[in-house]
């Protein structure tokens, strides 16, 4: 399926592994333009190679920056550099790798404070950024990389509960501010996939984990022309392990 975004431009957040890589390979094996991020140079060395052979054959060009999109004057940095390098912008994928582990009654404020900064106002940061150049195209796409935690809360990652939550109850009414521009915003929601995150927390090779190439996909459709009345929603990647109805 040709997902009509050939020579496009995309902004993708903590790229050098794991979900966020896996989008970036996606939407360059569609000849999309991807500006990629990542805190640790040789890590975005190798990811931006991988990229690139990704995109091989369809004129996707590749930028990598160092930049850690936590810290606050990023996100204007990194969308002014990608409108530089390619002379617009029309998709945004924001991720951030997540806070660690916790129970609800064991957080403190500091904790609680740098979660929502990384999960919750990262991406704020970076839509904000980039809906002027999205308006200017008459055409863009937002994608953010949550968790289904935003759908089934999880006990042990009570800080990605509620930072999460919280974004997706800001994009869920931002959604509807865009909507005239022709400018989607939704968020994708992994289950267990096998990425550094998930081995960091514990979880086991052969869990029955998902492939990253495969949530790479789903996001790069998101992206697509396709996907134009697809807003405002929650869209969880997970084999059915959620198990909510809402």
């Amino acid at each position: 399926m040709d997902l009509g975004i050939a020579g496009r431009t995309a902004l993708v957040t903590a790229a050098s592994k794991g979900l966020g890589r896996a989008t970036a390979e996606a939407l360059a094996a569609e000849g999309v333009n991807v500006t990629i991020c990542a805190r640790h140079g040789d890590d975005l060395a190798r990811a931006a190679a991988t990229i690139r052979e990704a995109g091989a054959g369809t004129g996707a060009g590749v930028h990598a920056v160092v930049a850690d999109v936590t810290e606050r004057d990023a996100p204007a940095r990194l969308v002014a550099e990608t409108v530089a390098r390619f002379g617009a912008l029309h998709i945004v994928v924001a991720n951030c790798g997540g806070p660690p582990p916790g129970r609800a009654l064991d957080l403190d404020d500091e904790a609680i404070l740098a979660a929502v900064n990384a999960n919750l106002l990262t991406t704020v940061r970076l839509v904000r950024e980039a809906v002027p150049h999205l308006r200017s195209a008459g055409w863009g796409r937002i994608v953010a990389i949550t968790s289904t935690a935003v759908k089934q809360p999880i006990p042990t990652l009570s800080l990605s509960n509620t930072a999460r939550t919280g974004l997706w109850a800001w994009a869920k009414t931002a959604a509807q501010d865009l909507a005239r521009d022709h400018v989607t915003l939704n968020l994708l929601c992994p289950g267990l996939h096998g990425t550094d995150r998930l081995r960091s927390l514990g979880v086991p090779e052969g869990a029955g984990l998902g492939d990253p190439a495969d949530f790479g996909k789903v996001a790069a459709f998101l992206c697509s022309a396709a996907a134009a009345f697809v807003s405002g929603s929650a869209i969880l990647v997970d084999g059915g392990a959620t198990l909510g109805l809402l």
